[in-house]
């Protein structure tokens, strides 16, 4: 035997190193691929493999030896016969006690899994000892590390097992483990204080309070704590168990401060300065990845010398993976009242862990806090802010109150360490620290109204120097050569660069601050604009004229640098100035009026010089970088005066009722004599259309009276309605023509409706839609039908939610160019982009105009489209899914949805046409195919229609019907009835006869799936819960292979009838667990054996 052995051993190590070499052919790898299986399904084969992982030292064969174990262990493990398993428990642990010093860390790592997945099957009733051999291993001097690594497998693969066990059991495995928790976190708190008094000299001075202002708190950082590379590899193995203890452990006492302590002591690492000495000879052991040691050995295998010191990367490992451990304490929203001490304690550590991470007096006394991080670890710095945001988000209100906390020191000392981060993305994850603090702030205020003015005064400096820096830090005057790095083109998932992402975050939190401090917040922001608008307004005396050109003579690389950055700053300061509008209007409007008059008149001042100086239009000696700031600036001025129309709103209806408009009306003139000469189309199309959205800003939510009346506002008029040839690009034009139309439709505020002059704005408004559809009604081509049917669209779409009048004057306006729609929607049927485009605007008019429209016009319309979409018609356009001819049966159905939804009996004649639509054309083409867009609409068309409509079936009252004393009542269209309930209801059918769903949850082949298949199972079992477990659920079960009787029983009993969500999911959770682990119990049984 041992012969022959050793003859299979050469001939595994032969063809395991064929198979990996280079010139092996894809056949041949097959074929060995096929033996090695082969020889693995052999009953016994396991014996062999203990055999070759004993006597080889070839990594190829031990691995597929291992596989062979682990293979045995979760597939087959209930068919093995009792003695193997025995000798399987004894002989795996002594051959890892043996070997594991010699073995690769892979290997070692495989066969401590092997191991652990047997305690899975076993532990305790076949294998009573595998836990206590761990904690044995732990407790030994020489094999500590060996027992972290099993007792880390142990808390993965127990409490998560990968592998199918029953649900029973893995509750069972979690309960075991929990009862060994206590003992094994004072194994764990041992090693750490082992460790830290063993090493610590100068670091033993316990953390101060956190009150203390003493220069002298940091005294322990002067030398950073020597530690050996042998008690790193220790203590980072013992971090790494507790990490992922604490990420399923509740909070308890056994969590002890002592604990919490020797991890905050490692968390220190991760705080400390390289140390610049000589290198140290390296050993010559095996590395292993995430570990100081290799192998998380020690002794033995000359992994790690004695003496030899831990260098800076290896410290940081050991802060990174101590922060992990309480990031994933602070992770637990759920804290018992008793456990509240316990936090307050660990923040304080924190707050130490903060003073050093933010303090200036190092040993060396030259480094600022910024280099001070940047020199740390990163992963270590992004562990710390994660904590501050869990902090912040989760746990402060639970320690605010507490007077042992000092919250605004903690505050200072967070803005130091957001304002010093190294990079852009460590700053914007500390900025929405902030964020959700000045949210927390807010929210108690608002809801502590008495006393608000004493909680913003206790954080007000705090703010104060937040809004400095925030602001300090968006400007490039200060920070140009960081603000610079900024992607300014790529857009991300949300349509913004990382510069206005950048920028974005920072005035949210300015805003924030304004709500809290709205005076310190003004008197701050305005004197940095001010002086950036200086140099903005002083640019006109320095545009020399020569002819008939202009050129900005500043041409010096330093002066045009200075004006890059006074532009890009005043671009963002008027951005934060329109954000912050929303602050002066409503109740605040009379007490903050002064300031906000004084802010629209610079804006309105600013954008007025923009538009008279065109500096766009000027040559200049950096034209690639001044241009485009240039525009922005005049842009963003447009912009922000915008954000203020609410604002004017409220002040057009107070100087109606003061009756003095002078100021008023200054700045609305002014305003308008700074847009309107960039409606142009030879201006950027930026300037464009910050332009336009202020037009329609000014007619839509301002709406002043004397508007339309002004000469600036007639230009835009005439441009519009007479000169044709120069158009302006398509958004824009779509914007002016809204702008133009609202003056002319929207009530003035606070007028009578009699002073309205809706005559003559009646007929000025049939006079501006039948000069923007000239050329549609005399020579519709295919590019002027879109582009005056896309205007026509928007138009009708922004005053649907307006009073009647204006509703009813808009349609007449439109009414002929509907005639010439619908006249034109047969010529353009088999052109679906045109039809897309007709059906559009159809039903935008459907949406916010089918009363003023009436019944007969709707009605032809509707015939219309129900004649023109013949049978062959759709199937053409459904049959092309994703085209715009699918589109447009869509947008059709739609308009169908909107008319069977209208109240009373006036569209009822139309339900039979709608109906032998849905089910006699549209439902036949759709069944058999996916179609879900089309499908969607055509489910949502019926359940409208019986919905909304079913006395189309049932005539007599519901009274009635229970009056008759259950007498049966005559179902009137009774064929379309049962037809629409059974197109409708594709579910239940499903329900009755699929199990697909299950059987995918089954095969786990889509598992990133699982939650959405389990709801999509819910919602089929929802349709008739009683038939789903009565009839359903057993003729699954009776339908499923490898089963028997009692299992079925048991499967069927284990799966409560339960009706909400989370406990039908998690029966559907068990039942498939279960399914998979007697399948793969029955599957692992010898043939012939006996099941009771």
């Amino acid at each position: 035997m041992p012969a022959s052995e050793e003859a299979s051993l050469r001939a595994l190590e032969s063809l395991m190193t064929e198979f990996f070499h280079s010139c092996t052919t894809n056949d041949r790898k097959r074929e060995i691929e096929e033996l090695l299986n082969s020889f693995a399904g052999q009953p016994g084969s396991w014996r062999h493999c203990l055999y070759f992982l004993s006597n080889s030292r070839n990594e190829y064969v031990m691995m597929y030896s291992l596989t062979v174990f682990e293979n045995l262990v979760n597939k087959m493990w209930v068919g093995v016969a009792s003695e193997d398993k025995a000798e399987l428990r004894s002989c795996l642990p002594k051959l890892l006690l043996s070997q594991h010093a010699l073995l690769p860390f892979f290997i070692r790592n495989k066969l401590c899994k092997v191991i652990v997945d047997i305690g899975r099957q076993d532990w305790p009733m076949f294998y009573h000892d595998f836990f206590s051999n761990t904690l044995q291993l732990v407790q030994s001097p020489s094999l500590a590390p060996l027992g972290l690594v099993l007792l880390k497998m142990t808390s993965e693969e127990l409490v998560c097992p990968r592998e199918d066990l029953s649900v029973v059991r893995k509750e069972e495995l979690k309960k075991l483990l929990l009862d060994q928790i206590p003992t094994v976190l004072n194994l764990l708190t041992g090693i750490l204080e082992t460790v830290w008094d063993k090493h610590s000299v100068t670091a033993t001075t316990p953390p101060p309070s956190p009150t203390s202002r003493e220069s002298g708190v940091l005294a322990g950082d002067s030398t950073p704590m020597v530690l050996e590379a042998e008690s790193g590899a220790l203590c980072l193995l013992a971090l790494e168990c507790l990490a992922h203890l604490f990420s399923w452990i509740p909070l308890s006492s056994s969590i002890t401060p002592a604990l919490l302590a020797s991890i905050f002591h490692f968390a220190r690492f991760g705080c400390q300065q390289p140390i610049k000495t000589k290198p140290l000879p390296t050993s010559n052991g095996d590395s292993a990845p995430g570990s100081l040691l290799a192998n998380g050995g020690s002794g033995g295998g000359g992994h790690g010398r004695t003496g030899q010191m831990v260098g800076h990367a290896e410290r940081a490992k050991l802060g990174v993976m101590a922060m992990n451990c309480i990031n994933e304490l602070m992770c637990k929203n759920c804290v018992p009242v008793d456990f509240e001490e316990f936090l307050l304690r660990m923040f304080q550590q924190t707050f130490y862990l903060l003073q050093r991470l933010t303090n200036t007096h190092s040993h060396t006394n030259t480094h600022t806090i910024k280099s001070r991080l940047q020199e740390l670890d990163e992963s270590y710095v992004e562990k710390f802010t994660d904590f501050l945001r869990l902090f912040v988000s989760v746990h402060l209100r639970r320690i605010e109150s507490n007077a042992q906390f000092p919250l605004v020191e903690f505050l200072a000392l967070l803005f130091k360490y957001t304002f010093n981060q190294p990079s852009h993305e460590g700053y914007l994850a500390c900025l929405d620290i902030c964020s959700i603090f000045l949210d927390y702030l807010t929210t108690k205020i608002r809801s502590r109204l008495a006393d608000s003015d004493s909680v913003v005064n206790r954080y007000k400096d705090a703010l104060v120097l937040l809004l400095r820096e925030v602001l300090n830090r968006i400007q490039f005057r200060l920070n140009q050569s960081q603000l610079e790095e900024l992607d300014d083109e790529t857009l991300d998932d949300d349509k913004q660069t990382e510069w206005q992402r950048y920028l974005r975050q920072s005035l949210e939190v300015v805003a924030r601050v304004m709500e809290l401090l709205p005076s310190q917040t003004f008197s701050d922001l305005f004197p940095v604009l001010q002086e950036d608008l200086d140099i903005y307004l002083g640019l006109q005396q320095f545009i020399v004229r020569s002819g008939a050109s202009r050129r900005l003579n500043i041409t010096a690389e330093a002066d045009c640098r200075k004006l890059h950055c006074a532009l890009r700053d005043l671009s963002s300061l008027l951005q934060a100035v329109g954000r912050l509008a929303e602050f002066f209007t409503g109740d605040v409007f009379t007490t903050r009026f002064n300031d906000a008059l004084a802010i629209v008149q610079r804006l309105v001042e600013v954008s007025c010089y923009g538009s008279q100086i065109c500096l766009y239009d000027v040559e200049m000696a950096v034209p690639s970088v001044l241009k485009p700031d240039l525009i922005d600036v005049h842009a963003q001025s447009l912009a922000a005066l915008q954000a203020y129309s609410h604002w004017l709103a409220q002040f057009c209806g107070e100087v109606q009722r003061q009756q003095d408009q002078t100021q008023f009306m200054d700045l609305i003139t002014s305003s308008m004599a700074a847009t309107t000469p960039l409606i142009n189309a030879k201006v950027p199309e930026k300037l464009l259309l910050s332009a336009c959205h202020l037009l329609v800003s000014m007619a839509t939510t301002v709406r002043p009276v004397f508007l339309v009346s002004l000469p600036a506002v007639q230009n835009i008029f005439n441009l519009i309605t007479e000169n044709h040839n120069h158009r302006l690009p398509p958004e824009a034009h779509v914007l002016v023509c809204r702008a133009l139309s609202n003056m002319l439709l929207l009530p003035w505020p606070s007028l009578p409706e009699a002073e309205q002059q809706w005559p003559n704005r009646s007929a000025n408004h049939a006079r501006l839609l039948s000069s923007l559809t000239h050329q549609y009604r005399l020579l519709p081509r295919k590019a002027v039908i879109q582009q005056t049917l896309c205007v026509l669209r928007d138009l009708v779409d922004s005053i649907s939610g307006e009073a009647t009048k204006s509703r009813q004057i808009c349609y007449h306006s439109l009414q002929e160019s509907v005639q010439v729609t619908l006249a034109l929607f047969p010529l353009f049927i088999q052109q679906p982009d045109v039809t897309d485009e007709m059906l559009s605007f159809f039903l935008t008019l459907f949406q916010a105009l089918r009363v003023q429209m009436g019944v007969a016009f709707t009605e032809q319309i509707i015939q219309t489209f129900l004649s023109m979409f013949t049978r062959d018609q759709l199937a053409v356009s459904i049959l092309q899914e994703g085209s715009s001819g699918s589109k447009v049966v869509q947008k059709f159905l739609k308009i169908l949805q909107v008319v069977v939804q209208e109240p009373g009996q006036t569209f009822k004649p139309l339900l039979p046409s709608i109906l032998s639509l849905c089910l006699d054309q549209v439902y036949p083409i759709v069944a058999e195919r996916s179609c879900p867009d089309v499908k969607a609409e055509m489910f949502e068309l019926l359940f409208q229609i019986l919905h909304q409509n079913w006395r189309f079936f049932f005539k007599s009252s519901v009274l009635s019907s229970v009056q008759r004393s259950g007498a049966e009542e005559l179902m009137e269209n009774q064929a379309q009835f049962i037809a629409a309930m059974q197109s409708g209801s594709p579910f239940h059918t499903d329900l009755i006869q699929s199990d697909s769903l299950i059987q995918i949850l089954l095969h786990k082949s889509h598992d990133l799936l699982q939650d959405d298949i389990t709801l999509a199972l819910y919602n089929m079992a929802a349709v008739d819960f009683q038939a789903f477990y009565s009839s359903f659920l057993p003729e699954f079960l009776n339908g499923c292979q490898g089963l028997d009787p009692h299992q079925r029983t048991t499967l069927a009993r284990n799966f409560t009838p339960e009706r909400d969500l989370p406990s039908f999911s998690q029966g559907v959770y068990r039942i498939v667990n279960d399914l998979r682990f007697y399948r793969l119990c029955n599957g692992s049984l010898p043939p012939g054996t006996l099941k009771l």
